[in-house]
């Protein structure tokens, strides 16, 4: 087999595999299938429902006495220290969807709103204490930002409860230069099932959704421009430099 023979079946076999092979553009996630179109849900600016308490959820509360009165006082000056509280320490939801808690000890949380969790704990420390007050707050609450790159993905706490759309993807470090601003999906749990709300940020149009409040667990996915040429060269380098490699070796060998 001469050199020339050699190339032409070395260009049928590279051709054969670039129909069959898989890594080109594999990291783009979520495409609907050929011929289809992903099916999206008119975009709520707010959440359609409040957050709800669930496994693994990490929560903290402060207790005060008489409506909390003694909060009040210590942050107006009257009385002199803090607030009663139990410290603020963090308390895990276990398998059960229950939480241990000191003194009311195992409390089911799990399906509760703060708000719901809050009215359950004051019931619940009102056999001991006068009036409580209780405030709740989950600590682990956190959407996951694909910005257009699979290695650049973030998981940006929420800090703030009405922390939005825009402050998520910046807090991500932006949208990255192979990351489509006109296909950005949000990806939301609600009432059991995910939903996906495809929004445009490309245009000045966009600027009605960049105050879209996002809530706990949101996947922010930006979809990668597709780079099938650079995609292409990265997987078939190795196989042409080994290609090479053999043709100068049987060069060689032939003289």
């Amino acid at each position: 087999m001469n050199v020339t023979s050699m190339y032409k079946y070395f260009l049928v076999l590279l051709t054969i595999w670039l129909f069959q092979s898989c890594g080109v553009n594999s990291n783009i996630m979520f495409k609907a299938p050929k011929g289809e179109t992903a099916k999206t849900d008119s975009i709520p600016m707010t959440p359609n429902e409040d957050y709800k308490i669930s496994m693994d959820d990490k929560l903290k509360f402060s207790l005060s006495t008489n409506n909390g009165t003694k909060i009040i006082e210590s942050m107006s000056g009257i009385r002199e220290g803090a607030a009663e509280s139990n410290g603020m320490s963090e308390y895990i939801v276990r398998r059960g969807g229950n939480v241990e808690l000191p003194i009311v000890g195992t409390v089911k949380v799990e399906g509760l709103t703060v708000a719901q969790c809050e009215d359950t704990l004051q019931k619940l420390f009102s056999k001991e204490y006068q009036e409580p007050f209780v405030q709740v707050q989950i600590t682990n609450q956190r959407v996951i930002v694909f910005p257009g790159n699979g290695a650049d993905a973030k998981v940006i706490p929420l800090v703030n409860a009405n922390t939005t759309l825009m402050e998520a993807i910046a807090q991500a470090g932006g949208i990255t230069e192979r990351g489509k601003a006109n296909s950005v999906n949000l990806i939301r749990r609600e009432n059991g099932e995910r939903k996906i709300y495809k929004i445009d940020l490309s245009t000045v149009e966009g600027l009605k959704y960049v105050d879209m409040v996002v809530q706990a667990n949101d996947y922010i996915y930006v979809v990668p421009k597709g780079e099938l040429a650079k995609e292409t060269v990265k997987e078939i380098a190795p196989i042409i430099s080994l290609f090479s490699s053999a043709i100068i070796i049987f060069t060689l060998i032939t003289k």
